[in-house]
């Protein structure tokens, strides 16, 4: 199997892909208790497979499951530790235009967190087993066991103080990605929304309320991520993924000015997948601190729309980044994924030949920007 060279990748993609609607029957039939474990895991297979042969086809160097197992990015690994089940959220983005406003789901911690078993090893397993390029897996950042629900969804009396808590959440993280480098795992993405919701100016005064400085929690959260990650192997490639939301309404607003310092020198990651195909991402000024060895990865093929993007608006683009960062350190992909989860699916923006459309104008664009 072809290894890719990741610090020359310039065509990626951040993860989920649209399910097919014999995938989303299987789901149903399984939930409704008609369809067995075993029956729903072929029809997982099958699609997966079919999934990773789309990226291949397109041209991708790396390929992902396209989240097909999980019914939400976040919460289907969450909720596999212990002592973690849903609970309050305490920040809401409001509306932005969609006709609702938005509180996305939080989590509370009940007791001492923990890892029963691994939570995404055989899904890695799998995806390594019929890849014939790299395989990338997708988990969800730390920072959320935190910021939605802030100190109070943290049992006091298992943690009186936080600093034992993020050594808990840490320590989960790094037995899951010790167990998933031990499969063969080389490219880890990690998902967090919550540096977007940093930079967004109606979210400060939420975060003052739950007791916390907003212009701390940067500092702490790349503390948290880095020590999650801590113990990957040396050949480890590790993304960031900083999600603006991909819902019809509810999504963060404001550039990654009052974060990005932080973002690309104090998180010990090489690769950051940035939104950019609205303009409440902002401009591509902050990308002034992106430091020697690690790559912007611009997201400027939307995920929230069927209209596809031009070559020449693309490269145009590209063009304004590389006065800020150098092109050599600068790589191109969809803004988000396709599907966050199961309910989120692109069906009424577009359909699959769209999805095609989207992933081979990155790959072609790439291809003719870096030769």
């Amino acid at each position: 199997m072809p290894t890719a060279d990741l610090q020359t990748l310039r065509a990626d993609q951040v993860g989920s892909l649209l399910r097919p609607q014999s995938l989303l029957e299987a789901r149903r039939a399984h939930h409704d208790g008609t369809m067995a474990d075993d029956e729903l895991r072929r029809c997982e297979d099958e699609a997966i497979e079919a999934a990773v042969r789309l990226q291949e086809e397109v041209g991708f160097e790396v390929v992902t499951d396209g989240e097909f197992r999980r019914a939400s990015w976040n919460r289907d690994f969450l909720l596999k530790f212990a002592n973690v089940t849903l609970g309050p959220g305490r920040i809401s983005l409001g509306d932005n235009g969609g006709g609702t406003g938005r509180s996305p789901t939080a989590l509370a911690v009940t007791g001492r967190i923990g890892r029963p078993e691994p939570i995404f090893v055989d899904h890695f397993r799998f995806l390594k087993s019929i890849a014939r390029v790299t395989p990338k897996i997708t988990i969800p950042s730390p920072t959320l066991l935190h910021f939605r629900g802030g100190r109070d969804s943290i049992d006091r009396s298992a943690y009186p103080d936080l600093d034992t808590f993020f050594a808990d959440v840490a320590a989960v993280y790094r037995a899951e990605i010790r167990d998933l480098a031990a499969a063969g795992c080389r490219y880890l993405q990690i998902d967090d929304v919550n540096f977007a919701y940093l930079c967004d100016p109606r979210v400060a005064p939420q975060v003052r309320a739950m007791g916390e400085d907003p212009a701390q929690l940067p500092h702490t959260y790349a503390k948290l991520i880095n020590a999650a990650i801590s113990e990957r192997p040396a050949d480890m490639t590790v993304g960031l993924h900083v999600c603006r939301g991909n819902t019809p309404a509810g999504w963060a607003e404001g550039g990654y000015e009052p974060v990005a310092e932080v973002l690309f020198n104090e998180i010990d990651v090489t690769r950051y997948f940035l939104e950019y195909d609205t303009p409440r991402a902002g401009g591509f000024e902050p990308l002034r601190f992106l430091p020697k060895g690690k790559v912007a990865v611009l997201g400027l093929v939307s995920t929230k729309t069927s209209e596809l993007e031009t070559k020449d608006g693309l490269k145009r683009r590209i063009d304004e980044a590389a006065r800020y960062a150098a092109l050599d350190q600068l790589a191109l992909s969809p803004q988000c994924g396709f599907a966050s989860g199961v309910g989120l699916r692109g069906e009424a923006r577009f359909g699959e030949a769209a999805e095609r459309a989207k992933l081979a104008l990155v790959v072609d664009v790439a291809a003719e920007v870096w030769h």
